[in-house]
């Protein structure tokens, strides 16, 4: 049997019959009108009583929900942006090493990649992405230079961000990931599960969906050696609780390295310390944060040049 719709009214008075306190309906009915009631009580979780996630614990209102969803779309929006500069940044550095170290079309040639299988996805994936581009310069190349496949540094402009790291990834010259790798002060295997995570994380954040406390299925490799200054800063013991290693956390800490690295003038990092410092204790644990991460030194640099509101 499916569900009758509700009303906005019905929607909000289902979450008052819960114990949701609601100061301000008008406000409440214009959120519920423009925010479907499932994405906004997917936040309800840390106010509900435990092992009831249709109660909610007493004094618990209405903003202190629509506080924490807009936390979460400013995070997608920080992630979002952080993950693009990095994408452009490591696009620009495969072609170049591939266009010189090996060839302008070597990324056609299957004896260059680990996977024939993967390879040839990836391939196909750029061929519908290049069929379905409208930019000037890949119909220069097709049509009035009769070439069908462009050069590296042509076609990876037009390439998604998965086709991209499938392509870094299944490189067979070693010296060539971490050529790359390098720029990024990280070790090439770190680097590629990095950017397979990136490339899982950039589309959840593009598609609205929830950052704050997502346990993410793909992971990546914590660097332990390069650079050696990092490791003090993940979450990567027992001590700070199972699985956490899962959540955002770790992410962010590369995320801030990747953006100092790329645009060391960057105030992105300082923006992400700030926002973070607008969550409570018992919300940002969610999201993989250890008790102690604002004495970790990747955070007290941050608080130092300007990461304290």
């Amino acid at each position: 049997m499916s569900k009758p719709a509700k009303s906005y009214q019905e929607q909000l008075n289902i979450l008052k019959s819960r114990g949701l306190v609601v100061a301000d309906e008008p406000f409440a009915l214009h959120c519920l009108e423009h925010h479907n009631y499932y994405r906004l009580s997917a936040y309800r979780f840390p106010f509900t009583v435990s092992g009831n996630p249709d109660q909610f614990k007493p004094g618990i209102t209405f903003k202190q929900l629509w506080d924490l969803y807009c936390f979460d779309r400013t995070l997608r929006q920080l992630v979002l942006e952080a993950c693009k500069r990095v994408e452009i940044s490591v696009r620009s550095r495969w072609a170049y090493e591939t266009g010189h170290q090996l060839d302008p079309l070597a990324y056609l040639e299957s004896r260059n990649f680990r996977n024939p299988v993967l390879h040839a996805r990836a391939i196909t994936n750029l061929d519908d992405e290049m069929k379905r581009s409208r930019e000037d310069f890949i119909i220069h190349h097709q049509t009035t230079l009769g070439m069908p496949w462009p050069p590296v540094w042509v076609a990876i402009e037009v390439a998604s961000f998965g086709t991209i790291s499938n392509l870094v990834s299944q490189l067979v010259s070693p010296h060539i990931r971490q050529t790359i790798a390098s720029t990024y002060q990280l070790d090439e295997k770190t680097f590629c599960s990095l950017f397979h995570h990136l490339s899982v994380l950039r589309n959840t954040a593009a598609h609205h969906s929830r950052l704050w406390n997502r346990k993410f299925a793909v992971t990546f490799q914590l660097p332990r050696k390069k650079p050696a200054h990092l490791w003090v800063n993940f979450c990567n013991d027992p001590l700070h609780g199972a699985g956490k290693e899962r959540k955002l956390y770790n992410s962010l800490v590369l995320l801030i390295h990747l953006m100092q690295v790329i645009e060391p003038a960057t105030h992105w990092p300082q923006r992400l310390m700030r926002l973070m410092q607008t969550l409570t204790p018992a919300l940002i644990k969610d999201m993989g944060f250890p008790s102690d991460w604002q004495q970790r030194p990747i955070w007290q640099a941050l608080t130092a040049t300007g990461g304290t509101p």
